[in-house]
């Protein structure tokens, strides 16, 4: 392993450089302290806002500045999810730096002009948020169309002014994306070069060990000798286990700043997906490559989440309602596991064993996502049900891999369900009954009655146990429907 650095992290906050040592056993500062609780009680930076302490609300949203091909790439973040070492080496902008001092004048940011003359705020507690998700807009967009500003807005909750002026104040401000940070842009990437680390950082206070490898081999010899330890990378699901349920995290490998494990690859049998890929990001490969996949993550949380979840991290929480577990086991995908002496790929329906349980031994990462490529006269569609579009957990999903024969006849089909047992599995009867079969009405039908009776969920607060089985059993039909020859 490569030498570790000190106990410190750095970071740029807005224009100030930051450095936070954890060596004081003391402070009230803990590896585990989120962003946006630093913010708020040990700075003077209080726009930030805490309203759900889960990611859903927006309130928190600050923009994470990194470097990336020697430009800064701005990405909007939830401050109550990100644990501060996340942020090493990172600028951190909030709603007070968008302005600046100008002849004695406070001289607004384009997007906080916009805002004020479209009239988009109210009891302004929402606002800040918005507002940062409006100027990384403004840097990453030129001229959105609606749909688009809508969708990256989807994060943010306003109670009381309604979106339509915040839409207005987009396209009013979206248009020129110049500003005092373009103006400063190189003097900033020369300090964040400066402050990234080369080397792991291994965090000891107290009764916590917060480990950030800079490779994957230290990261699987760390956890090699830490097999306890908790493996985040985007820390968007376990960062609630804190924040909701006052659990503590003692120890944790954050593989977030593992750069090798952030790529899309093909060839002219597989996809290849690395674990530490980020949702949006891989969002902009899938598009002209796996349409289903990307019809899925395309309403993965809000552009925030996206922005931190990864596919490694989605396909590891093995949860029942997992966005991208229905598309995976239906396109017949594997996962590669690595430990510190060997490696080895296992189907993905063998990966899930349990509730929230996965065939991973304790000293083996997932490092890698492998989907094989399916031949273009399939039929691949998925579809999930939720209470609402944007930022929902799925009620129901699945996804279907239709290969038609000669007269309509059905080759195989695979259908895969979240959301309809204690892990997302197959409907393995009802494709049985299906395969050989015409794909026509009268077999659809059929196969409906079968599906029916295929699964046994259960009722929570999303929806009873007879409404998900109806729904079940008629997103078969609309597949059915919306592929007939």
């Amino acid at each position: 392993m490569e030498n570790s650095s000190s106990n410190s992290i750095r970071f740029l906050l807005n224009d100030l450089l930051y450095k936070i040592d954890f060596s004081d056993n003391k402070s009230q500062i803990k590896p585990t302290t989120t962003l946006l609780n630093f913010l708020r009680t040990q700075t003077n930076l209080k726009s930030v806002k805490e309203g759900c302490a889960e990611g859903d609300c927006g309130a928190c949203t600050v923009v994470m500045g990194e470097t990336e091909h020697n430009e800064i790439h701005y990405t909007p973040v939830n401050s109550c999810l990100i644990f501060l070492p996340m942020i090493n080496g990172k600028q951190i902008i909030t709603t007070e730096y968008l302005s600046e001092k100008k002849d004695d004048k406070q001289i607004l940011h384009p997007i906080q002009s916009a805002l004020a003359e479209t009239y988009g705020t109210q009891c302004g507690y929402c606002t800040p948020g918005i507002l940062m998700t409006m100027f990384a807009i403004y840097k990453n967009y030129s001229d959105p169309d609606e749909k688009t500003i809508k969708k990256l807005l989807s994060g943010n909750l306003c109670r009381c002014t309604g979106y339509l002026p915040m839409l207005e104040a987009v396209r009013k401000s979206s248009k020129n994306r110049e500003d005092k940070f373009s103006q400063k842009e190189k003097a900033t990437i020369e300090i964040l070069k400066n402050i990234k680390n080369h080397s792991t950082i291994s965090i000891k206070q107290n009764s916590y060990s917060y480990h950030i490898p800079c490779s994957l081999n230290d990261a699987l010899d760390i956890y090699n000798n830490n097999p306890e330890a908790i493996i985040i990378n985007g820390a968007t699901d376990t960062a609630i286990r804190q924040t909701k349920n006052n659990e503590k995290l003692f120890n944790i490998i954050d593989i977030s700043h593992i750069e090798e494990l952030k790529y899309f690859r093909k060839d002219n049998d597989n996809y290849y997906i690395g674990a530490g890929l980020c949702i949006q990001k891989l969002l902009g490969f899938l598009k002209d490559t796996i349409t289903s996949l990307y019809d899925t993550l395309e309403y993965f949380g809000s552009w925030q989440i996206r922005n931190l979840a990864t596919i490694g991290g989605n396909v590891s929480t093995a949860s029942p309602i997992g966005d991208t577990l229905p598309v995976l086991i239906s396109l017949k995908s594997s996962v590669k596991l690595k430990n510190i002496t060997k490696e080895r790929i296992i189907n993905i329906e063998d990966f899930i064993i349990d509730y929230r349980k996965t065939s991973l031994k304790k000293d083996e990462l997932l490092t890698e996502v492998i989907i094989p490529k399916t031949p273009d006269n399939n039929i691949i569609k998925s579809y999930k049900v939720s209470k609402r579009k944007e930022l929902d957990i799925s009620t129901v999903s699945t996804c279907f891999n239709l290969s038609l024969g000669a007269n309509n006849v059905i080759n195989e089909i695979i259908i895969t369900y979240g959301g309809m047992a204690k892990i997302p599995c197959r409907a393995k009867s009802t494709e049985k009954f299906l395969t050989g079969k015409k794909w026509c009405k009268e077999n659809i039908k059929e196969a409906g009655k079968i599906l029916f009776n295929e699964f046994e969920p259960i009722s929570d607060a999303r929806a009873e146990a007879m409404t998900r089985k109806i729904i079940c059993r008629n997103l078969l039909t609309k597949f059915w429907s919306e592929n007939q020859n």
